[in-house]
């Protein structure tokens, strides 16, 4: 059994696409409830935003489950399997734990560092638990992912990372332009990062500004909150060729401004040559880095407003500062997570195997016993003593290997736990009572009924 993450975001599809496979609650309960009446999907969560709809589940066969969540995914949204197979992303176990966790942390977000994916999480896992589709798998997981999501922003200055963006590239456009505050501006895209420049551009007293997006009402939803006003999408190239300061930040997978396009808007608006500001939020790049080529243009990106240290990549703005920071948090972590699961999944094998042993002992000793039934009892201690410290060397290299694996030290098979099984004839309901407390110890322990337990 498995973690398989299988979805679309801004990353790897296109805004129009991701605007098709979007799942309301409903919707996304009905998926979820497919999955686990299949054959390959013991527990599942679907979480769906603006920007990315990700399933998560516990998979009993990798190929197994891909297959019936694209087939899924294909049915609900009225997609062919071609249409989405190029956009799809898939991370398995541990890559699947890594992924999870940074998606908490606001790592995978298009405005780097926000906090509101972790309360679409909160609220997915919440209501994941209420249908009964999670288990003693997903939901520890996904618990610990919110977890990791609360700590990165409150030991970090990830919360800071957007905003300090915005403010830097407003610093720099400044000494492009005379007068900030008269600047004709343009904000494209309508997501957390354009709301948050939007919001910036107003508090810094620029008087001109209008937010140009695809979908018009989210672009009018923007606007409204902050009294600015709006564009067409069709009017985008116009009005960048017209305007002394674009910020965009969208959710296209391409460029959505190529150097021909800009250059043609500018020499049509009478702007040649003229200073104008492009400050590019976006990752992947909304804007051809060639634009930078056209007189009068100043193009910058979000590796131009890192201040990086000295060991990061300067043209990566994922490793410097605070980004680097959640990253390490990240990183330790999933090697945490990973530890316990190893000695989770080790821990009842290794304690049947012991309880296998003492049974042999028993047995070897009840047969002394017979065979000779005048031993002296301090005679027969003995012998049991030597038969005792010859099983506990024969285990010994067992438990050390699952202290290791506890410690994080090293990595084994996936099938550790399975040879142990196998090599030592132990039966599986054995190791099934270990690892499993009677559902009324978990409740007298939580106070809850336990998650995973439906009446369905």
């Amino acid at each position: 059994m498995s973690v398989l993450v299988v979805g679309l975001s801004h990353r790897t599809a296109p805004i129009d696409l991701l605007e098709q496979v979007a799942l309301d609650a409903d919707a996304g309960h009905r998926l979820a409830s497919r999955l686990r009446g299949g054959g390959h999907v013991d527990e599942a969560l679907v979480l769906s935003t603006c920007n990315r709809l990700e399933v998560v589940v516990e998979a009993g066969t990798f190929h197994g489950a891909l297959e019936e969540i694209g087939a899924a995914l294909g049915e609900l949204s009225g997609l062919t399997r071609e249409q989405l197979t190029d956009h799809l992303f898939v991370h398995y176990d541990e890559r699947a734990v890594a992924h999870l966790f940074e998606l908490a942390c606001g790592l995978d977000s298009m405005a780097v560092g926000e906090s509101q994916v972790l309360g679409q999480l909160r609220q997915s896992l919440a209501a994941a638990q209420r249908n009964g589709h999670l288990g003693s798998s997903l939901n520890p997981l996904l618990q610990q992912a919110l977890r990791v999501g609360k700590r990165a922003h409150a030991e970090t200055g990830i919360d800071d990372v957007s905003r300090s963006l915005v403010t830097l590239g407003l610093d720099r456009a400044r000494g492009v332009l005379d007068d900030l505050g008269a600047a004709r501006t343009v904000v494209i895209g309508a997501g957390a990062m354009s709301g948050l420049a939007v919001a910036t551009l107003v508090r810094e007293g620029v008087g001109d500004i209008a937010v140009v997006n695809r979908t018009a009402a989210r672009a009018e939803r923007l606007a409204s909150q902050h009294g600015v006003r709006t564009l067409p999408w069709s009017d985008l190239t116009s009005a960048v060729g017209s305007a002394d300061l674009v910020i965009t930040c969208t959710g296209a997978v391409g460029h959505v401004l190529d150097e021909p396009a800009v250059a043609r808007a500018r020499s049509d608006a009478g702007r040649t040559g003229a200073p104008a500001v492009l400050l590019d939020l976006a990752m992947p790049r909304d804007i051809d880095p060639a634009v930078s080529r056209l007189r009068g243009v100043h193009l910058w990106g979000l590796a131009d407003l890192q201040d990086p240290s000295p060991e990061a990549d300067p043209d990566d703005p994922a490793e410097t500062g605070p980004v680097a920071a959640v990253r390490g948090l990240v990183t330790s972590e999933v090697a945490g997570y990973l530890a316990e699961r190893h000695a989770a999944r080790l821990g009842p094998t290794l304690a049947a195997l012991r309880t296998s042993a003492a049974r042999v002992v028993d047995a070897e000793m009840s047969r002394l016993d017979q065979r000779l039934p005048h031993l002296p009892h301090d005679e027969r201690a003995e012998v049991r003593q030597t038969v005792q410290r010859v099983v506990d060397k024969l285990l010994h290299t067992p438990t050390t290997r699952v202290k290791q694996l506890q410690a994080g030290y090293d990595e084994v098979p996936a099938d550790y736990a399975h040879a142990l099984r196998e090599l030592f004839d132990l039966d599986s309901r054995e190791v099934a009572s270990v690892s499993t407390p009677p559902l009324g110890v978990v409740e007298k322990a939580t106070g809850t009924r336990a998650e995973g337990s439906s009446d369905d």
